[in-house]
């Protein structure tokens, strides 16, 4: 349920509207937009009295919300969710992100000859896996630990936040100085790992499931938001269908869906999307032009001998192309960061 009040509301009818709430033990997200002020009403408000509320002096508007996820929800939410990393970046809200970097760190100086052609070229946020699921447990699993030291020196090469991969829970505690943690599209839904990251005061990007709904990505941000954790970046990172052309099909569709339901910023992710890499660049040009508040792109200084997703991934040159392209079509609807 939302109660939107009027403006300029009663200070001391707002405090025994929250207390009285507060008794029927409801939750209560409070969200102070431009023009008016929101009361998301999270609990079992079935005994709740509607025309009671609506009679309310201070109320304007009292409305019930269907939808299972409620602080994902644009209704609890109108405005759109700005997500700060570090200091210098923003994403949502008119704010664009580019995300940029290697599959997975392979090595020092492999990783930082990457985080600087990166950032010349205009990304604003360094990515690269040291921990990685494969679907063969023959194949290349990362450096894990030693990875994340590797791309910690990049950022401090560098300056550019980081965004890595959580696979288990128990590798939480090294992840402490992670600009942002992402939650890949195998553990989506991982309930008890959403949940532990509900509590941390860090930025998530949470990828589609290969399989999953827009509703169960949605429900898979509230267990995160649940807990306390607001700063929640959902990615589309393509869906698995009939097509054998593609690694996946990228759900363009998503982005239009995904802001109209929910005030979250939503990036897209290409490379795993289609799994090709001379067609990353259009399918950015896509994303963009769609309303995405972000892209994140696999970049790597010799694809061909990439331990991971070589075939996918851009050489620095062919990223610096899109980054360019992607800048002429910005410039309508975005504030760009300041890297870029």
């Amino acid at each position: 349920m939302v109660v939107i009040l009027k403006k300029n509301a009663n200070q001391v009818q707002y405090t025994n509207l929250v207390e009285w709430l507060k008794s029927m033990n409801i939750d209560i997200h409070v969200c102070q937009g431009t023009h008016e002020t929101i009361l998301g009403l999270i609990g079992d408000t079935s005994r709740l009295d509607i025309n009671l509320i609506k009679a309310l002096d201070i109320v304007e508007e009292v409305r019930r919300i269907q939808e299972p996820y409620k602080n994902a929800n644009r209704k609890f939410h109108p405005d759109d969710t700005v997500v700060s990393v570090g200091d210098d970046f923003k994403i949502g809200g008119g704010n664009f992100a580019m995300i940029a970097g290697p599959c997975s760190v392979e090595s020092e100086e492999q990783i930082i000859e990457i985080a600087e052609q990166v950032k010349a070229a205009g990304a604003t946020m360094l990515r690269g896996g040291a921990f990685k699921p494969r679907t063969s447990p023959y194949s290349f699993q990362g450096l894990k630990g030693e990875g994340l030291k590797l791309l910690l020196e990049a950022k401090k090469m560098t300056g550019l936040p980081i965004v890595t991969e959580l696979m288990d829970l128990s590798d939480l505690p090294l992840f402490d100085e992670v600009d942002v943690i992402q939650v890949g599209a195998r553990n989506m839904q991982n309930f008890a790992m959403l949940r532990e990251l509900g509590h941390l005061r860090k930025p998530i990007l949470l990828k589609r499931g290969l399989s999953s709904t827009l509703e169960e990505l949605l429900m898979s941000a509230e267990y995160i938001m649940a807990g306390g954790n607001e700063d929640v970046i959902l990615c589309e990172r393509g869906i698995r269908t009939f097509e054998t052309m593609t690694r996946n099909t990228l759900d363009i569709s998503a982005i239009p869906v995904l802001k109209t339901l929910s005030h979250l910023p939503v990036i897209i992710d290409p490379s795993h999307a289609i799994g090709i890499s001379k067609y990353v660049k259009p399918l950015s040009m896509a994303a963009t032009a769609a309303g995405a508040d972000g892209l994140i792109i696999e970049v790597h200084n010799n694809p061909q001998y990439a331990k991971c997703d070589g075939q996918q991934s851009l050489t620095p040159a062919a990223f610096q192309d899109v980054a360019d392209t992607v800048r002429a079509i910005l410039p309508h609807r975005y504030t760009l960061n300041k890297q870029m």
